[in-house]
């Protein structure tokens, strides 16, 4: 009975992103469904065999010893502010941990898409996934850099393409960003929770993040729109004419005296077509202050959204003391815990846990039950797991603004902030559908 009931969580989860969905009429229901039956794979494998969870343990692994790296700049600027792991001293500090990588990070992909390297994977990586899920190739792409390399790192170092799409492909960016986690705090999950379902949640939500972003706000995207961008493109903005006749005409010699050389020869020279680039530390240090704007705008945020939820469940204790954002969320919960396949004395425990974690962060539900997780049912474990390891909550919707705002237009930025509600229940829905998917094979 209960493998009955987790199997009708899965249909109704999916069914919630149709009910909500901002245009039901273009959903591709062909690439849901072919995305759908990848995680049922990927949670059947991942589950079963240990060389899965080995795999994505090492792109973990190699994505966290990059943010480690950061955390030297960081200890010789503030003295050991971190520590070498980001982790003590503790308790840990969210700027310091969590935003002041953005520093090192930024630049070095920013530098990458310089020499044209990161357009070049993003491209291939990105053309194989979109083969497969039949989505954009750099949203794509990007599902599996936002897997690892947390949110706001990810769409810092994807301005360059963020400001080359229009803004409903930014709301979709927006709303997967709402389900990723950071490789460099993996290895903090793993000793608090059951360690394999850390690491089956990963790969899960990256492709139900693509699924549900879909769904609830469905973008066509054309063939040619659907391309990754370097620095040398042209900006979206239509620019302005201002060349005379003589200069388009020379300009003209140019590109054809271009086209004429042979292609190893023109690997090795400018096209004339595309601006010049900026000499490379200029670039460096625009790429820099830009890292530096994004983690005030991002901590502004993040102080703010936190404040304004404790004003809220201030108001609410005047009420009653018992009442809060997390207890209201709690019994909101309470249905798709149930749909885990879990008794109703056991869901509805989940359920506050669930409540606790949108409001708060993962890392308090972990503390909460780090002490007793190893006693609950191999079940419960899984699906309890697999629903906390994303960044789903309610200071990420700060985080996520607060990036955007600092590296899109108005239009685009106003865009997501008018679909905040879709960006959070986008990360509910990934979170609630991996736990149900892992749910199924794990008794």
């Amino acid at each position: 009975m209960e493998l009955i009931v987790n199997i009708l969580g899965v249909l109704a989860f999916i069914a919630l992103g149709w009910a909500f969905s901002a245009d039901r009429k273009n959903i591709d229901w062909v690439s849901v469904g072919l995305m759908c039956a990848i995680n049922l794979f990927l949670a059947w494998f991942l589950t079963s065999f240990e060389v899965g969870r080995a795999i994505v343990s090492g792109a973990a692994a190699g994505f966290a010893e990059l943010v480690t790296l950061s955390y030297r700049g960081i200890n010789f600027a503030f003295a050991n502010w971190v520590g070498p792991d980001g982790l003590d001293p503790a308790p840990v500090n969210f700027v310091t941990s969590a935003l002041l990588p953005i520093l090192m990070i930024v630049p070095l992909f920013d530098t990458l898409t310089y020499i044209g390297f990161l357009p070049w994977v993003i491209k291939w990586v990105g053309r194989g996934l979109s083969f497969i899920t039949r989505r954009p190739k750099f949203e794509t792409f990007y599902a599996v850099e936002m897997m690892f390399l947390g949110n706001t790192e990810a769409l810092a170092v994807s301005k360059v393409q963020l400001q080359h799409m229009r803004a409903g492909r930014n709301v979709t960016l927006a709303m997967m960003s709402m389900s990723c986690v950071t490789a460099a705090i993996i290895g903090s999950y793993i000793q608090m929770v059951p360690a394999e379902f850390v690491i089956t949640a990963i790969p899960l939500n990256c492709i139900n993040a693509l699924i549900f972003s879909h769904m609830l706000y469905p973008v066509e995207v054309t063939p040619e729109e659907d391309k990754i961008y370097g620095l040398a493109d042209t900006p979206d903005e239509t620019p302005v004419e201002d060349s005379t006749d003589a200069e388009k005409i020379e300009l003209a010699k140019a590109v054809e005296a271009y086209e004429a050389l042979p292609p190893v020869k023109r690997f090795f020279t400018h096209d004339p077509a595309k601006p010049e680039k900026e000499p490379y530390f200029s670039f460096l240090g625009d790429s820099i202050l830009t890292g530096g704007q994004l983690i005030l705008i991002i901590t502004a945020n993040v102080v703010a959204f936190v404040a304004l939820a404790a004003v809220i469940n201030a108001l609410l204790g005047l009420i009653n003391p018992n009442l809060s954002l997390e207890s209201i969320l709690g019994v909101f919960m309470f249905i798709p815990a149930w749909l885990m396949g879990l008794d109703p004395g056991t869901a509805w425990d989940f359920a506050q846990l669930m409540g606790l974690k949108l409001v708060t962060n993962e890392f308090v539900v972990m503390g909460e039950v780090t002490g007793s997780v190893a006693s609950f049912a191999p079940h419960y474990q899984a699906v309890l797991t697999t629903f906390i390891t994303s960044f789903a909550n309610f200071s990420t919707l700060g985080m996520v603004i607060g990036c955007f705002k600092g590296m899109v237009s108005k239009e685009k930025n106003d865009a997501i902030s008018h679909q905040v509600g879709r960006l959070l229940l986008s990360g509910i829905l990934v979170s609630l559908l991996s736990a149900a998917l892992v749910g199924l094979f794990v008794w």
